[in-house]
């Protein structure tokens, strides 16, 4: 009986799992194995799944000769540049939501709602006149004003559940001991919102960092890339050295790492915490 249930564990439950598992991180395992190859080693047949030597020089190549470290610097204020707009207007603006009821209110979330479902190709001609008008084409500023619109009404509504389970009896007893509206958010609901706002500061970094279509119509000289649009561009018509491609992806995927792995905790009681509220 026991081997029973056991057989059905592993047909029904692990195996599915590693076969998902094993799809998805065999493109990442692949792109290390040739970043760490020498550029004849790559093209060579049969193809070796493990290399038989390693080197580091297309890491150097990607960071030095191809500029990467220009992309990265520039994908970097953006994304945190984005990232600290998005926070402050998305908790008053969640707050707002959350604690106070006014004409309208519904038809506001609905709207709100409702931009989430307009195609970004659609925005990138008026926004590209936009900013050509305003001088801003190849400036930070247009790419971190474009993506904290696009961004605020979602994290908007994520950062309204969050507030909203926040007791309001905790704001109460801050404004009667004596402080303001401001103050009793800033010492009463901002501790308790920390999982909610790593949950937002994540995502909406992480769209910044992968964003590929506007940041390649808004920017048009290479010394204001981004990593997404650097990447595309290290692939010629005639040649594409695939070992600093692949050197130059691994670069870009670091951070999103990094950054997954150290916020792990906070997603998912911020999520759980959205979702309840």
């Amino acid at each position: 009986m026991n081997f029973s249930i056991k057989s059905d564990r592993i047909l029904f439950f692990y195996a599915p799992l590693i076969m998902m598992m094993s799809f998805t991180l065999f493109p990442f395992y692949w792109t290390i194995n040739t970043a760490l190859k020498h550029e004849g080693d790559i093209i060579k047949r049969p193809l070796e799944y493990f290399p038989s030597s390693f080197t580091l020089d297309n890491f150097v190549s990607a960071w030095t000769n191809v500029g990467f470290s220009v992309y990265f610097k520039n994908s970097l204020f953006i994304g945190v540049c984005t990232m600290a707009i998005v926070l402050v207007l998305s908790i008053l603006g969640g707050y707002a939501l959350s604690r106070y009821q006014f004409k309208g209110k519904r038809a506001f979330l609905l709207m709100l709602l409702a931009t989430q479902f307009v195609p970004r190709a659609m925005l990138i001609i008026p926004l590209f006149i936009i900013f050509k008008n305003l001088g801003l084409i190849s400036n930070p500023l247009s790419l971190i004003i474009t993506y904290a619109v696009i961004e605020l009404p979602f994290t908007t509504i994520l950062m309204m559940g969050f507030i909203s389970n926040v007791p309001r009896e905790l704001e109460e007893a801050a404004m009667i001991d004596g402080c303001n509206r401001l103050q009793a958010i800033r010492h009463a609901v901002f501790p308790l919102l920390l999982p909610g706002i790593v949950a937002t500061g994540v995502f909406t970094f992480i769209y910044t960092w992968n964003e590929f279509l506007l940041a390649l119509m808004l920017t048009n000289q290479q010394s204001k890339f981004t990593l997404p649009i650097g990447l595309s561009y290290m692939m010629g018509e005639f040649n594409i050295n695939y070992g600093t491609l692949a050197a130059g992806s691994v670069i870009a995927i670091i951070p999103a790492i990094i950054l997954f792995a150290y916020a792990q905790k906070y997603l998912v009681n911020g999520l759980g915490g959205a979702v309840k509220g």
